[in-house]
């Protein structure tokens, strides 16, 4: 949009302001400008010539939106935000981490100098941070050829603040294995992998955490702290003394009050952060304790270039804003001072408004304020006004947009008309060259707009304007149309991956043999028989039975998943019930597997509509989505699409999470319908989701012919009798309703479509009536409840299911605290989100003491409207309680978890959650998802009471949930047990003891044969062949020491089933582990075998008395003739029998002087033999 700059730069103001820079004035001061006009200006200075500039917001929101408008107006800058990283003074268990990684790639970027914009809420400016100059000087650059001791290289980086673990699976985190090291910058999208040679760097490859393999080689690597504070050994020394003399003192002065539970929290705390801090050990809230290490204040503007603009967003409301966090502050620290809570030097991590002032006061700086008033802190050497205002709504009128065209034209301006794609584009030129409007459209706007042209070009800005000084009019989407397309966010990816069966299988976790049942887990187990060493994994059976499995047969095992805190049975070893359960289980399914089949088949065969291809008009509607979509969408689009195409009746089920664009899917399907004169329902569980999906389809098909209506107790009698008519003679197009859909008086004229939400919440009276609905027309189903993948593949020709598993663009991840309760904090992050106009879920999960929980948050927050709901209550004085809230009525909802399921509110975005360790994993994270779905940050603290003896369950689960303030194995977990949760309303509920009868591995496997079996699919299974062999083949501690990841490598060759596949994967080992040991070259050797063997039908190797003996299963292919062939070119060294109905070889290998290793290549020379050249494995 290069044309809109060169008209603002002409201007004289603009002219001005730019001299003023470049002549060094101080202040300079513009009025009359706010939202894209403000920002259009700032995009013109920036061009000027600065590496380096920074824009202050008075908040998050605002700095979100700069952000996206400097990016769409500098395309080829890189536009950045400074998040607010809020330091809580409690003893905090665990944080995520990506707020932090946010704040470091701006850190980074300004160290190295490159070119970059950064857009900062004031509050992020306040944390004090380590001085550019250690920041910087920390960091570890190193470069293939390069010396680097190992030693020294994990000294550095836990010097910087990195964590060292097994496995690197996010950011922050380093592992080394031997010669190899693994490092996951802070500021790096992918991790990488260092190879050395003794103390040389041999090489350095990016690697994708998910498999764990690296791809593309790099030359050089920079790896900058991990942490914002940074400390070397001396600074580590002079930070302990600091806070040891404080904590002495503030001891000193609480014994002498007499406050014995203060004193003693602060020998208990602080006694274990002064030994941190003599070990010189990273901990969460390091930062708090800035000053004790760094006496002076660093800020960001620390890190600034000499000679950087700062440009300066409303000055009066930012500097409100400062010091009403700065008395928050003092009033917060004031109360936890006397509590024993923090020390005094803590309140001085933050700058306070006269030390900010001073900082930006070095710097060159320009402030924007929309109202013509002077705040007293400046003396500007330049004041500039501009005359604008901003634009008002269209609505998709086009006769009065063209109306004030020719006005704007009449004026002598340029118009400028933004929309987000070329189809919109040419739409909107033929509507205007209707109106008589002479516009032409341009892809991109390079050149400069003349004065009375009318331009339509591609291009999204937070919104429109009319600047009377440079004679501009600009135009967005959104008020041409009423709805506006959001920026696509440049996002990390995300380090988190499905869970496959083995994943985090841990010592004490149950699992399930195929053949003997249910055990416990006791760990991987060296055993050596008959002088050769081995591993096995170690089962506990009921009474004292142990099961030892050989690795190579670890694909019996599969970790025992049930609901989260099921402790299963333990299977008696050899006994018959085990059999029986899988049996009583393998029955159920088959019949549940017959009655889906005979739905299926049924509904073949029925005659419905079959929709033609998509209209213009559909991809336009499409391209209006305010979002891009996922990959996942666009697959379930397709796939809902070629079904309403097909002449059979649709039935899909679509599961994706709240926000994961279902309503989306749906809406296409719904216009597809409309488009040929087809009618939708849309069926939903509550008032209130009719009222969201009802605006949302209102605001959709606003500027289309089409009627959208909702049927609702919302609705008086009178309207509800209207609806019912206009949907009888066909003039509504679209309702949307609960069950009052289904009742008897509603007739369609010509139903086409009809879409069902959550439909596991209707009564089962409901479900019949959808049933007979459900015959001819088509039928889409959401669910949020996520469905295993696992289930989803089984129930393949059985059930037609879409899943949506990407979650949407956020601008930020969920910030997740784990700590103690405390009133202070609660206050605090209460105050902190109604400061920033939000709202907040409180929630208390017994209905009991939930008045009590409300009048006591009452207590801490006087100023904010408190509201309860749960359960219990009248559906009517519920819905309107949430209707009430939606509307933010209120500012707080005390609740239970009623607010799980469903409901998105995108202005909540602070969650607490009292006493966590109560909680599901799963129903924790269904409750943080529902915050963080707006462009800001969101909250969620999940407080504990410390006070209370936890009892096991709850102790194990506040530790999974440390983890889950990251995508870590806690996530995992959460994700399995809704995923269980989600098998059990896609099957029914009868399944769900099944499903805990024999694990969910093994439920899924037995309905995969259940559904084959159904639809007369005959599996050949193949031979699975045991290679016994007297050779050391196992992986030795010294080359993969972590017990897990050595399970899941055994677990991998086990179900291997080509010699390609260990060729990769032995490539994959020397690559993350370094170079084979002979052990391991031996295992992948048997398993070669293996692989060979059970091609060729063989049942069994082992090696007895200089022979190898091959046993064949029946059905094997070997001819007469073959081997007549064999007996000829090997001579005195096979010998064919049938021993017990077996067809046997034996094979003679010469033994002496040579190793087993030649010896098996041998074996494996005869087995190519055996097969013939033209076989391969």
């Amino acid at each position: 949009m290069q044309g809109l700059l060169k008209l603002i730069k002409e201007t004289p103001e603009c002219v001005a302001l730019v001299r003023g820079l470049a002549a060094h004035r101080s202040q300079q001061q513009v009025f009359g400008l706010t939202g894209s006009q403000r920002n259009l200006l700032m995009a013109a200075m920036v061009t000027t010539g600065y590496p380096v500039v920074l824009v202050v917001t008075p908040g998050e929101l605002e700095a979100g939106r700069v952000v996206d408008d400097l990016s769409a107006l500098l395309p080829q800058l890189r536009v950045v935000q400074f998040p607010v990283h809020e330091q809580l003074p409690y003893q905090v268990l665990a944080h995520g981490m990506e707020v932090t990684a946010s704040r470091l790639r701006v850190l980074e970027a300004l160290c190295l100098g490159e070119q970059v914009v950064v857009v900062a809420p004031v509050e992020a400016l306040l944390s004090r941070l380590s001085p550019p100059g250690v920041f910087a000087g920390a960091r570890l650059e190193l470069a293939v050829g390069m010396r680097q001791e190992i030693g020294e290289l994990v000294r550095r980086l836990v010097a910087m603040g990195y964590e060292r673990v097994d496995l690197v699976e996010r950011a922050g985190q380093f592992s080394v294995r031997g010669g190899i090291a693994d490092i996951f910058p802070m500021t790096r999208e992918l991790p990488v992998r260092l190879e050395f040679f003794d103390d040389e760097v041999d090489s350095i490859r990016q690697f994708e955490v998910q498999s764990q393999r690296s791809d593309q080689k790099i030359d050089r690597l920079v790896v900058f702290p991990a942490r914002e504070t940074v400390a070397g050994r001396e600074l580590w020394a002079m930070g302990y003394s600091a806070v040891k003399a404080e904590y002495l003192a503030s001891r000193r002065k609480l014994a002498k009050s007499g406050d014995q539970a203060a004193l003693g929290f602060l020998e208990e705390h602080f006694g274990q952060l002064l030994d941190m801090l003599n070990g010189e050990v990273y901990f969460p809230g390091l930062e708090q304790f800035t000053p004790y290490f760094y006496p002076r204040p660093v800020s960001l503007l620390d890190y600034l270039p000499a000679g950087t603009p700062v440009f300066i967003d409303e000055p009066l409301k930012i500097k409100e804003v400062v010091q009403s966090i700065q008395r928050e502050r003092a009033e917060i620290y004031a109360d936890l001072l006397t509590r024993g809570k923090v020390l005094p030097g803590q309140v001085k991590c933050y700058l306070n408004w006269d030390e900010l002032h001073e900082d930006i006061a070095e710097h060159e700086a320009v402030y924007f304020s929309f109202m013509p008033r002077q705040a007293p802190f400046i003396r500007p050497q330049k004041i500039v006004n501009f005359a604008a205002k901003s634009m008002h709504s269209f609505l998709g009128h086009t006769d009065i947009l063209a109306d004030e065209i020719r006005q704007w034209r009449r004026n002598g301006n340029a118009v400028v008309l933004l929309v987000t794609g070329p189809d919109r584009g040419r739409h909107l030129l033929d509507a205007l060259r209707d109106e008589k409007v002479d516009a032409f459209y341009l892809s991109s706007l390079d050149q400069e707009v003349k004065p009375g042209h009318v331009v339509i070009t591609h291009g999204i800005l937070s919104g429109g304007f009319e600047l009377v000084n440079a004679r501009l009019v600009v135009i967005t989407e959104a008020e041409i149309f009423g709805q506006r397309k959001v920026r696509k966010r440049e996002q990390p990816r995300e380090a988190g991956n499905r869970l496959e069966p083995f994943t985090d299988l841990k010592a004490g976790d149950y699992v399930v043999h195929v053949n003997h049942g249910i055990g416990r887990y006791l760990g991987i187990v060296p055993l050596e028989i008959g002088g050769i060493r081995k591993e096995y994994l170690q089962v506990k059976y009921a009474g004292e039975d142990k099961l030892y499995v050989p690795t190579d047969q670890v694909s019996l095992l599969q970790k025992y998943l049930g609901a989260e805190a099921d402790s299963p049975r333990l299977s008696k070893l050899g006994g018959a019930e085990w059999n029986r359960v899988k049996n009583r289980v393998r029955e159920a399914v088959r019949d549940m597997a017959q009655e889906l089949l005979a739905l299926y088949a049924a509904r073949e065969t029925v005659q419905g509509y079959a929709f033609g291809p998509d209209t213009v008009w559909q991809k336009e509607f499409e391209d209006a989505f305010p979002y891009e979509e996922t990959p996942d969408q666009l697959r379930a689009i397709s796939e809902v699409k070629r079904d309403m195409e097909r002449p059979r009746p649709m039935d899909r089920l679509l599961c994706g999470d709240v926000g994961y664009g279902k309503t989306e899917v749906a809406l296409r399907a719904a216009f597809k319908a409309v488009m040929e004169s087809k009618q939708v329902a849309v069926l939903v569980p509550t008032t209130i989701l009719a009222q969201q999906h009802y605006n949302t389809f209102r605001e959709r098909f606003a500027g289309y012919p089409v009627t959208v209506e909702m049927l609702s107790r919302f609705r008086t009698p009178k309207e509800q009798r209207l609806i019912i008519q206009g949907l009888k003679e066909g003039s509504v197009d679209i309702v949307i309703g609960t069950h009052r859909l289904v009742q008897e008086d509603v007739v369609f004229k010509d139903l086409g479509l009809l879409v069902v939400d959550e439909e596991q919440r209707f009564g089962v009276a409901h479900k019949e009536k959808l049933k007979k609905l459900r015959t001819s027309v088509d039928v889409l189903t959401l669910t949020a409840t996520p469905i295993p993948r696992t289930l989803h593949m089984s129930l393949v020709g059985v059930r037609d299911t879409s899943l949506l598993e990407t979650p949407p663009e956020n601008r930020f991840p969920v910030q997740t605290y784990v700590l103690e309760e405390d009133p202070l904090l609660i206050r605090e992050a209460i105050r902190r989100e109604l400061g920033r106009g939000g709202q907040v879920y409180y929630v208390h999960n017994r209905v009991a003491d939930l008045d009590n929980v409300a009048s006591w948050v009452k207590g801490l927050v006087p100023e904010a409207r408190i509201v309860t709901a749960h359960g219990q209550m009248r559906e009517e004085e519920l819905e309107q309680i949430m209707l009430d809230f939606i509307d933010r009525e209120y500012d707080v909802l005390v609740c239970t978890t009623i607010i799980e399921s469903g409901l998105d509110i995108s202005n909540v975005n602070t969650l607490i959650i009292k006493e966590a360790n109560n909680f599901g994993l799963a129903q924790l994270y269904q409750l943080r998802g529902r915050v963080g779905r707006a462009n800001r940050l969101a909250y969620a603290y999940l407080t504990f009471r410390k006070d209370r003896v936890l009892n096991e369950v709850a102790e194990k689960r506040l530790a999974a949930i440390r983890e889950f303030t990251e995508f870590g194995s806690g996530y995992k977990i959460a994700m399995r047990d809704l995923e269980i949760r989600g098998a059990g309303n896609l099957l029914g509920a009868e399944q769900h003891g099944h499903i805990a009868a024999v694990g969910f591995d093994m439920y899924c496997r037995l309905l995969e044969e259940a559904v084959r079996e159904a639809r007369g699919q005959q599996e050949e299974k193949p031979v699975d062949t045991v290679v016994e062999l007297p050779v050391e083949a196992y992986i030795p501690n010294q080359y993969i020491a972590d017990a897990n990841q050595k399970v899941e490598i055994y677990r991998r060759i086990a179900s291997l089933q080509s010699t390609g596949g260990i060729a990769d994967l032995e490539e994959e080992l020397v690559d993350r582990f370094g170079d084979l040991p002979q052990a391991v070259q031996n295992l992948l050797r048997v398993s070669r075998i293996r692989i060979m063997a059970g091609h060729l039908k063989i049942k069994s190797v082992n090696k007895q008395q200089g022979f190898y003996r091959l046993t064949f299963a029946p059905g094997h292919t070997l001819t007469g003739e073959k081997l007549v062939q064999l007996g000829e070119h090997y001579r005195n060294k096979v010998k064919f029998s049938h021993a017990d109905g077996d067809f046997e070889i034996r094979y003679k290998v010469r033994e002496a002087g040579r190793l087993p290793a030649e010896q098996m290549d041998e074996l494996e020379r005869f087995l190519k033999n055996l097969a013939g050249k033209t076989h391969t494995f």
